[in-house]
């Protein structure tokens, strides 16, 4: 493939807003779970709340819009200068050259949970002040922002479990490859609800401590909100050979069960494979892995046979979710982002939480930040119903 320039990005989790908390954290093998204190929420376990969301506030002429999901992509949006580098961007390529491509999962559910405990006590109607398309529709998310923005070109919402705000890049590098836009805002919003926190406790899969992903003891995942945003564009005769680039897509679709990966790693195998293909780069080439790594048993165990089959048992490689929990609609994104900063900044961050690694997943997993400036990295999002993500990113040069 063509690589396209990350000429902007940042993102806001649990670890902070904006890129140098974010950066910060990883460094110093920090993380940002905490007991969960959320919304009504009665579990134990642990989660990646961020603060400040409830205090941001949409434009009036947007407050259809208005819920917890939106107002997370707009604090995240305004983190970092990205905010005027889009716009700047869409000034430069037209609106209508320019594209919007978000991942979701919850959206905002959040908003019609507390209405339903509001409806009509006799006809089970539920509030009118509930505004489903602005705020639980799932293109809720890319309506406001289009709208804040002022975007005119094609914008689309993928909602694919965890592999939703990976899958946008390809998504946009194929408009932008077409020559239908010429640049494009992309990346991933979710934020905490209770169909989240409650589902995902009721198949047995949350942990009673921040999560522990490839540990010998992992039990489950830690459930976290973030928001984490990249602007895509094609390389242009000025652009530093030292800029950070997308170079290389691999999507497959295993399908092997709704919530369980197939316990081979095929699909991440595929999906491994055919970005390694795109990139036009050797498994060898390949410096750090940034791992899907949720903790939960069947994940890390397929994901290992996946990872060895296709580079082998040496290449480094940590999961970022002890640290900023599982983002789940924005894990690919925030993950692109964790990523970025690696290459820019110089080190491999470590797994943190995890005291022992499982000696059956056969992995280089790293507990401590190693302080050695990967060229290029490869990173993992895999989502219920087997639909599995990719991305190579690295230097432009």
């Amino acid at each position: 493939m063509t690589p396209l320039l990350l000429s902007h990005y940042t993102a806001t989790t649990c670890l902070g807003h904006g890129r140098a908390p974010m950066a910060a954290a990883l460094r110093e093998a920090r993380g940002g779970l905490a007991r969960c204190a959320f919304e009504t929420v009665d579990l134990d376990t642990c989660v990646g709340e961020i603060r400040g969301v409830d205090g941001e506030r949409l434009p009036a002429s947007l407050r259809e819009f208005d819920c917890r999901n939106n107002r997370l992509a707009q604090l995240a949006l305004r983190q970092d200068g990205f905010e005027d580098a889009v716009r700047a961007a869409i000034a430069r390529v037209g609106r209508r050259r320019f594209g919007l491509y978000l991942g979701t999962s919850t959206s905002g559910i959040l908003e019609t949970e507390i209405a339903y405990r509001h409806r009509d006590p006799r006809t089970g109607t539920l509030p009118a002040a509930l505004s489903y398309r602005g705020t639980h529709n799932t293109f809720s998310v890319a309506a406001f922002v289009r709208e804040l923005l002022g975007v005119d070109g094609p914008t689309v919402v993928i909602s694919t479990a965890c592999s939703s705000s990976a899958k946008v890049f390809g998504a946009a590098h194929r408009m932008i490859e077409a020559g239908v836009i010429d640049a494009a805002l992309v990346g991933g919003v979710d934020s905490l609800c209770l169909t989240t926190l409650y589902g995902f406790h009721s198949l047995q899969l949350t942990s009673a401590v921040p999560c522990r992903p490839f540990a010998t003891d992992r039990d489950g995942i830690s459930i976290g909100e973030g928001a984490a945003f990249a602007l895509l564009e094609r390389p242009g005769p000025r652009s530093s050979s030292e800029a950070i680039a997308l170079l290389g897509v691999g999507e497959s679709s295993d399908a092997y069960h709704l919530s369980a990966p197939h316990p081979d790693g095929l699909g991440a195998r595929l999906a491994m494979e055919a970005a390694l293909a795109d990139a036009a780069v050797e498994p060898g080439q390949i410096d750090y892995v940034n791992v899907h790594g949720t903790a939960t048993p069947s994940n890390d165990r397929a994901e290992s046979c996946a990872i060895v089959a296709v580079l082998g048992t040496t290449v480094p490689c940590s999961s970022t979710k002890g640290a900023t929990g599982h983002t789940l609609g924005a894990a690919g994104a925030v993950e692109v982002v964790a990523c970025a900063i690696a290459i820019a900044e110089g080190f491999m961050p470590a797994g943190i939480n995890t005291a022992a690694v499982d000696p059956a997943l056969r992995v280089n997993y790293l507990t401590a930040t190693r302080s050695v400036r990967p060229s290029r990295v490869l990173t993992n999002s895999f989502g219920f119903g087997g639909t599995n993500c990719s991305l190579v990113l690295g230097r432009l040069g």
